[in-house]
């Protein structure tokens, strides 16, 4: 007899009758918590019409314990590059490998984190994530999750974080120390980082008594925002004497612009960055910004997933450390005078 045998149907056969992740799948017919009761009913359905058996030795295997924590990173942020280094070390002490999945400009972080479930990845990391917090919290009642980087409040979530306010408060505690008094502050847009640490700039000026010189230029969160930012500050006829920006991307568009006008730093312009990154600590960039202090996070992150899947902990624990000022050259006193016309600076510029 001749023809070609039947192919056992698979788990993706199933996940994709029904348009759903194998994940998903995998969770239902394990009777494992987290997808509803809708999604249920239409899996089992489903894998009846295609007549789908779980293969018993596939399931043994799938018993054995991975260690694998799956990180989710935006591979546009140098800072989560180098929380994913430390990750891996603090990771591979506690007996852990690592499996990335990224978020690109064309990858959207649900679809990143999918990847990880179905490569079924026993906890995860998300750095930064910025799906909703109920999204999240469903995420977690399926699997162990650490959200790193982000504030929030959930029952199921645990979160390692630095205290943005804080950071941000001590770069302008910094330069009301040197005597600056015009000290604005370039914004990172929208999400709860961007709140925190313009909240932090906020109370300090307040604190203060700087309230009359409050000025938060609205951006975004990399080269081209500060680069825009300095343009603004320029056509505005006079420079503040000092600027605190949201990262350090933000910072160095903003240096690179300042100085093509002509605009010394600091000199004239006091900057400030934050997340003191490889760039940061360049000789000829030297910039003062404020440090997260990666390593502590990893440690922190990789601790808690070990926790929930070795220890059996069941409550949410939010972990948030103190980030720490680094004083570099690109910060010093005003000098009398310093604010410039911004017709004039461009003027002197090559």
């Amino acid at each position: 007899m001749s023809g070609t045998p039947h192919r056992r149907p698979r788990l993706e056969d199933v996940a994709a009758r029904v348009g759903v992740s194998t994940g998903t799948v995998s969770l239902v017919l394990r009777n494992a918590p987290g997808p509803s009761a809708a999604t249920r009913e239409r899996v089992a359905a489903a894998a009846a019409e295609l007549g789908y058996r779980p293969d018993r030795a596939a399931s043994l295997l799938a018993r054995r314990r991975a260690h694998l924590l799956g990180v989710m990173l935006d591979v546009r942020s140098t800072f989560h590059a180098e929380l994913v280094a430390d990750l891996h070390d603090a990771a591979e002490t506690a007996g852990y490998d690592v499996l990335l999945s990224t978020v690109t400009p064309t990858r959207a972080s649900r679809r990143a984190i999918e990847t990880l479930v179905d490569s079924r990845c026993e906890a995860l990391v998300l750095l930064g994530p910025d799906a909703p917090t109920a999204r999240l919290t469903t995420l977690g009642e399926q699997i162990p999750v650490v959200v790193v980087g982000r504030r929030l409040r959930s029952a199921t979530l645990d979160v390692v974080r630095s205290a943005d306010d804080h950071g941000v408060a001590a770069a302008v505690d910094h330069l009301v120390g040197l005597g600056h008094r015009d000290v604005t502050f370039v914004d990172g847009g929208v999400g709860t980082i961007a709140t925190d640490r313009r909240s932090g700039y906020l109370r300090a000026m307040r604190r203060h008594g700087l309230d009359d010189r409050v000025r938060v230029l609205a951006r975004e969160q990399h080269e081209a925002a500060g680069i825009r930012a300095a343009a603004e500050l320029l056509d505005a006829g006079t420079l503040p004497t000092a600027v605190v920006t949201f990262n350090d991307r933000v910072a160095l568009g903003l240096l690179d612009a300042l100085l093509r006008a002509g605009v010394p730093v600091p000199e004239q312009v006091s900057v400030v960055g934050y997340d003191d990154s490889p760039s940061a600590q360049l000789p000829h960039v030297d910039l003062t910004t404020v440090s997260q202090d990666t390593r502590a996070q990893a440690e922190n992150a990789v601790r808690a997933a070990v926790e929930r899947l070795d220890g059996g902990r069941t409550t949410p624990r939010e972990v948030v450390l103190e980030p720490r000022l680094v004083v570099r050259r690109s910060t010093s006193a005003p000098r009398t005078g310093s604010a410039v016309n911004g017709a004039a600076a461009r003027s002197t510029a090559p």
